[in-house]
């Protein structure tokens, strides 16, 4: 838990970083570039001897979307929303991880789907008007792209690392292929996507994407899928929300962006009470689950 705890702090100020040092950057070369300096800090330690292709295509692919799409979408998103708005309507995530992991096992919790309508009422009030303006609903739904990316790759990298030969193939020794994929997607969008002819960036820009790169995205995504498979689903999905309330604090307290406090407090109170629901359902069907096989 340490890790994850770690992680969530530092991704708090991340929000507020993009909006502000980054601004007027394209998307698509943001992530690009946090995602080649990852790949930099990576490659030294990639040992992929003995990977099967198809272990070796999944995690690409697992890169791709879990880095790739959800860094485009997510740098696209603070073209229509303040930081702090960004990380509010992450708060989606841990219920697509749930959504995903019944997925894949062939089940459903409809208390999950229930917990999703209710927090999009609460992210609806944090903002007066709701996500019904179109900026807020364009960022919204941007976000939800970027939510439904990380989601995947927390979901799928487990699985791919559960299937591997135990003890031969550690998280520091494949992780390099995540950030490949993720770079080659994001890479390709800005190739074509990024207005070259009018690129500009400053030095003070280009400090803090390594940092971004480095830290934020390098050593905190490695400890974050460490981290995570170390811990339950609940606790996963807790620690996706921690991020959540530490990055509003950073945003208006840090990099003085302005909200209603009274607006945040009850719209994102319904929120994590929704997300409480959820919570409290999954592991009460899994009390009832060991309960009857025992």
């Amino acid at each position: 838990m340490v890790y994850l705890l770690v992680v969530s702090i530092i991704w708090a100020f991340s929000f507020g970083l993009i909006k502000n040092q980054l601004a007027g950057l394209d998307a698509n070369f943001i992530a690009a570039a946090r995602l080649l300096i990852s790949l930099l800090v990576f490659i030294p330690f990639l040992r992929v001897k003995g990977l099967t292709k198809k272990h070796t295509g999944w995690l690409l692919l697992v890169g791709a979307v879990q880095y790739g799409v959800m860094y485009i979408a997510y740098n696209y998103a603070f073209q229509y929303l303040k930081a702090y708005e960004v990380a509010l309507f992450t708060i989606f995530t841990p219920i697509y991880v749930t959504l995903m992991n019944d997925a894949i096992r062939r089940r459903m919790h409809w208390v999950s789907l229930l917990a999703t309508m209710v927090t999009v009422v609460g992210t609806a009030i944090v903002r007066r008007g709701g996500v019904i303006q179109s900026d807020i609903l364009t960022g919204f739904l941007i976000v939800q792209i970027s939510n439904l990316g990380f989601a995947f790759g927390q979901v799928y990298y487990r699985e791919i690392m559960a299937g591997l030969p135990i003890g031969k193939f550690d998280n520091l020794k494949v992780f390099g292929l995540l950030y490949l994929g993720g770079f080659i997607t994001a890479g390709l969008s800005a190739a074509v996507f990024t207005p070259w002819s009018s690129f500009a960036i400053t030095n003070e820009q280009i400090m803090v994407l390594v940092y971004l790169g480095a830290i934020a995205s390098g050593l905190s995504f490695f400890l974050w899928n460490v981290g995570a498979r170390k811990v339950n689903a609940g606790s996963l999905a807790i620690f996706n929300d921690l991020k959540i309330p530490l990055a509003v604090i950073v945003s208006i307290v840090f990099f003085g962006e302005q909200a209603s406090w009274f607006n945040l407090i009850v719209g994102g109170g319904i929120a994590v009470a929704a997300l409480l629901l959820n919570e409290w359902y999954i592991r009460r069907q899994k009390r009832l689950n060991v309960a009857t096989a025992g």
